[in-house]
């Protein structure tokens, strides 16, 4: 068996994604602060851009606005970008609140 995340959430990727500029530092259990640029996030994840030393299935904890802490693994990477998928779905209402805080520009948010 690996030593890969076992995510009890499905693969969301078709999840709507909203466009964010979002910086955080997120807490990684052996290399301490992680910087991260969340450039996209879903109710379900986020991307971020940047160069990131971190390998599939290893877990950061974020502070996101309206949310609070919660944990995302990394599922994926491909060049300077990395998906992370959240141990939990976030509520809709807090979710609508955070793209709210994150993203104040209304023609930029999704069609709800």
């Amino acid at each position: 068996m690996g030593a890969g995340a076992q995510l009890s959430v499905t693969d969301m990727r078709r999840s709507t994604r909203h466009p964010v500029d979002c910086r955080v530092i997120g807490e990684h259990r052996q290399r301490g602060d992680v910087h991260l640029h969340i450039v996209n996030l879903s109710a379900h994840g986020f991307m971020a851009q940047g160069e990131l030393e971190l390998g599939r299935g290893e877990r950061v904890v974020i502070r996101l606005p309206q949310v609070g802490r919660i944990e995302a693994h990394l599922i994926w990477t491909n060049g300077d970008r990395a998906g992370f998928q959240f141990e939990r779905i976030v509520r809709a209402n807090e979710f609508m609140a955070l793209i709210d805080h994150l993203q104040p520009n209304p023609r930029l948010r999704a069609r709800r």
